[in-house]
């Protein structure tokens, strides 16, 4: 999200996990602050099973809802319970805490919203860890084992994990790779991550410099913490937007899940 003390002009810059929201345009606008939107990487959760999973190679993003939403808890036990395709394994769930971004945005997209509009809450039994290495090794040890997280730590274990293809919007099974996260096949469990900053405070020769000094090295630090970092070709797009502090958004008031990267920065160079 974007930070409340950025839309309230209290810090120059503010790092985002999706597009700004119309809330956070309206209350940038009362403050009065300018910004420039920068992407400056994309996000893919990956969901994954125990090596020994050989029914679950592809799941749909209801399928994943009904293994992880709160009416689920007590209810849905086994494999079976999410479809009765699947055995009747018995189901171990494994992902970050409720402090995690990662949880807030997989509760976003696969939990939804009930019919009064009020964001949906995952089931509590399950085990949580903002520990990677705690979800690999829950999985990987329970041959029911079903979890979430970033892709990069799912190309770390490739010899320990398998990952599902995740049905998307429009229906076809797609597994996470740098490839298709690129292209926006795999949705809705990618999204660009953003940084904001304040285009008076560009006038303040410290920050920008630090912006130019996060903006070359963007593509290796995404690396290290684990996003994908986009073709270089789009990270030159977004150091020309910002030496040309071209304020607002590309997306109007929708966040886009999904959308490829080519497109974003086409969003980019038209707005």
């Amino acid at each position: 999200m974007v930070s409340r003390s950025f839309v309230g002009a209290k810090t120059d810059i503010s790092g985002a996990s999706r597009p700004i929201k119309e809330s956070e345009m309206k209350a940038c606008a009362e403050a009065g602050v300018k910004y420039v939107e920068l992407p400056v990487a994309f996000d893919a959760l990956t969901v994954v099973v125990n090596k020994k999973n050989s029914w679950a190679k592809e799941m749909t993003t209801d399928e994943l809802k009904t293994a992880w939403e709160a009416a689920a808890q007590g209810k849905v036990k086994t494999w079976k319970d999410i479809n009765s395709r699947f055995p009747a394994e018995p189901l171990g769930l494994y992902g970050p805490g409720t402090d995690s971004g990662t949880y807030d945005y997989f509760r976003e997209v696969i939990i939804g919203k009930d019919a009064s509009g009020k964001q949906g809450d995952t089931r509590s039994d399950y085990t949580a860890s903002e520990d990677d290495n705690v979800l690999v090794q829950g999985v990987s040890g329970d041959k029911g084992g079903l979890g979430y997280f970033g892709f990069a730590y799912y190309e770390e274990n490739l010899d320990k994990l398998d990952a599902v293809a995740v049905v998307n919007e429009q229906g076809k099974a797609v597994l996470p790779s740098v490839e298709h996260v690129n292209d926006g096949s795999y949705n809705p469990l990618s999204r660009p991550i953003f940084i904001y900053v304040s285009e008076k405070s560009l006038d303040q020769p410290h920050v920008k410099q630090f912006m130019d000094f996060y903006m070359a090295n963007a593509a290796k630090l995404s690396r290290e913490v684990g996003y994908v970092a986009m073709p270089q070709k789009f990270y030159t797009a977004a150091i020309a937007r910002l030496n040309a502090e071209k304020p607002g958004t590309v997306f109007g008031v929708k966040a886009n899940k999904g959308v490829a990267i080519d497109k974003l920065m086409t969003m980019a160079g038209k707005e």
